[in-house]
């Protein structure tokens, strides 16, 4: 089981840094390394989730903007949103 959740954070890691715009993979690789030692298995599968939507959606979801998508409230989702990402 505990090798299943690494394999999980590995997927995870990786899609977060590898979205196709570079601004996208320095916000959800920042909020990734952030938070993925801190979730359990429920959140990780949540992140996995929110790392499927489109760059635009989570942007616009991150900045409080409207989405032609409905996010689910959970606690990642709500990490995300209060994210303070510092531009290197």
């Amino acid at each position: 089981m505990n090798s299943d959740i690494e394999q999980l954070k590995k997927k995870i890691i990786y899609r977060s840094n590898y979205r196709g715009t570079k601004e996208m993979d320095k916000l959800l690789g920042a909020f990734t390394n952030a938070y993925i030692n801190q979730l359990n298995e429920k959140d990780l599968l949540d992140l996995q989730k929110l790392l499927n939507f489109e760059d635009e959606d989570i942007f616009n979801f991150y900045k409080g903007l409207n989405t032609n998508i409905e996010f689910e409230e959970n606690n990642v989702n709500s990490l995300f949103k209060k994210f303070k990402y510092v531009v290197d």
